[in-house]
């Protein structure tokens, strides 16, 4: 199940004038015995919503006040997320006939025409107060207080996550917690801007909308149309320039490789924009390939197995990504742990809808050819799982076909896919050997009539880095390293990086330097074994440029080091 939170509004959306129908009520407990839960957002004072609403016990929790007052029915208790405005405003307010001005625990509200009053006295007295709209209401709150503030909090104490959530509203103050969510509904009589930027609109008008929103969640957990869903994640570009996503929700991927064919960088810059949008994720790491990711916490090392329940305990945070580094577990019981393991994810997922991804790395270690999915305990169809590997041929039957993305890189990719179907019994798509450039990969969606496609990896910051250090301070080879020769071969002065080029060049003579500047080399380099085209665009301006010696040469020495060698 992946929409396990409703997240709606109360006036114009689940009542008519103040009262919420016994249809509507009906369809809120179904939700509930569905296993879903229900949380109230509105800009109401909670005491006024008690009184036109006696089943509160219907919601899980309250965000009251337009996002300023949390309140859980069950154990009847309060939460204040910010300060009501100084009694001197209140007093203004008055003084200036405001009129009708209701105060609430944090929030001052009054109608229009109002606001102009509202929002001199805010700058007479010098408050940091906003004004929000609501179809005619001006509500007064801290600065930062709104629907989503709300809504974040209530999710934080519950351990949910806005990407299980749907929302549900009608008025110009329900867009900030309507973009929170994983999918927006506008009912039909919302504002046109409120319609406008919903992912759907319901047929039916406030109460009946929700009525129809709620059967739709219980009957297919909102199965819409794809191109509907907002979140998805960059693969790349396309040959047309086009960018290369997948949704961020619904898909499986096998990406597969050789080694040094890009595997990790494709695989590095998925997870950084599904980290980016803030998806939950746990990699199950046996090479401890991934310690170094950032905004993960790593479980696990060469002397330390990690533990089941403590990968669970750290998933319980939602904005908490896991790495389970298995270096501690020897290769015969990885296939074991990770079973136990997938197992115990998949069951929080039914409980929680995280964590949005499982990525196996090595999957070929994790999923041997004997390993079998427990159709008692993992769903036959497991969304969100990414597995990587160099030998797909070697992977469980059983994992391979719940993939339905094919990344492959490095060489002869076209193998990995043939591989796929053969194992799987697809008929394999028609594609003819291929020798990708570096930084190339193949797609193909499996259950889609495309044929498969070549695009270019957008690399992710880590990669990037990476590429950074390895040009600044690693050990290019010799084929790729820069030699300062001079015109007759009488030297042979090898920079196996940048770090060494600029310390070489600082030291050389004038005619060696002039030599090569003259000849190019530099930027020809540049392109050549750095692969930064716009360093060599750069440098070769600079050796056309007609400049001295010395003024080429700290030139191009302050190109480099602004690129590769300052600090970050």
């Amino acid at each position: 199940m992946r929409y396990l939170v409703l997240a709606t509004d109360y006036d114009g959306t689940l009542a008519t004038d103040g009262r919420v129908n016994d249809d509507t009520i009906a369809a809120l407990e179904r939700l509930r015995t569905s296993g879903r839960k229900i949380i109230l957002v509105t800009g109401r004072q909670l005491d006024d919503l008690l009184l036109v609403f006696p089943k509160i016990d219907l919601f899980d929790c309250v965000v009251a006040e337009n996002g300023a007052l949390l309140y859980t029915p069950a154990t009847r208790q309060e939460k204040l997320l910010g300060t009501q405005p100084p009694t001197e405003f209140i007093a203004a307010l008055q003084a200036h006939d405001v009129d009708p001005l209701s105060v609430g625990k944090v929030i001052v509200a009054t109608w229009s025409p109002h606001e102009n009053t509202v929002l001199q006295t805010i700058r007479e007295l010098g408050l940091e107060l906003q004004v929000i709209f609501n179809k005619g209401a001006v509500m007064v709150l801290p600065s930062g207080i709104n629907k989503a503030a709300g809504l974040t909090a209530a999710l934080d104490e519950m351990q949910l996550s806005p990407h299980n959530v749907v929302g549900v509203g009608d008025a110009e103050n329900d867009h900030a917690f309507l973009n929170l969510c994983e999918f927006s509904v506008a009912v039909a009589n919302a504002l046109p801007m409120v319609k406008e930027r919903a992912d759907f609109v319901t047929n039916g008008s406030r109460g009946a909308g929700v009525v129809e929103l709620i059967d739709r969640l219980i009957a297919s957990d909102l199965s819409v149309d794809p191109q509907l869903q907002r979140q998805k994640i960059l693969l790349g570009i396309g040959e047309d320039e086009t960018q290369i996503n997948i949704p961020a929700y619904g898909h499986s991927i096998l990406l597969a490789g050789t080694s040094g064919g890009g595997k990790s960088t494709l695989a590095t810059s998925v997870l950084e924009r599904i980290a980016e949008q803030e998806y939950q994720f746990c990699i199950i790491d046996p090479e401890g390939d991934y310690e170094n990711f950032e905004g993960a916490f790593v479980l696990g090392d060469a002397q330390r197995s990690p533990k089941v329940s403590e990968v669970l305990n750290l998933l319980k945070q939602p904005h908490q990504n896991v790495i389970v580094n298995l270096l501690g577990i020897g290769l015969a019981d990885r296939p074991t742990f990770f079973a136990e393991l997938l197992a115990a994810l998949t069951e929080m997922r039914s409980r929680t809808g995280r964590p949005h991804w499982i990525v196996a790395d090595e999957a070929h270690h994790l999923m041997p050819g004997s390993w079998h999915l427990v159709s008692a305990t993992i769903p036959q169809k497991l969304k969100g799982l990414m597995l990587i590997t160099v030998h797909p041929k070697q992977v469980s039957s059983s994992a391979l076909s719940l993939m339905d993305t094919i990344l492959s890189v490095g060489n002869s990719p076209e193998e990995n896919i043939h591989q796929f179907c053969q194992i799987i019994g697809y008929c394999p798509p028609n594609l003819q050997p291929q020798t990708l450039e570096p930084g190339e990969a193949i797609a193909w969606f499996v259950n889609q009539d495309a044929q498969p496609f070549r695009f270019r990896i957008v690399p992710g910051h880590t990669e990037r880095r990476r590429h950074i250090r390895k040009y600044a301070e690693g050990e290019l080879g010799k084929d790729k390293s820069f030699y300062f020769t001079g015109s007759k071969n009488k030297l042979n002065l090898r920079a196996q990086n940048l770090i060494l080029f600029n310390q070489i060049a600082e030291g050389v003579d004038d005619e060696t330097w002039l030599y090569h500047l003259q000849r190019g080399d530099y930027s020809r380099w540049f392109h050549e074994a750095i692969k930064d085209e716009g360093l060599a665009e750069e440098v070769k301006e600079i050796e056309q440029g007609h400049v001295s010696v010395d003024e080429s040469r700290t030139a191009i020495k302050a190109a480099i080091e602004e690129r590769y060698t300052l600090p970050a």
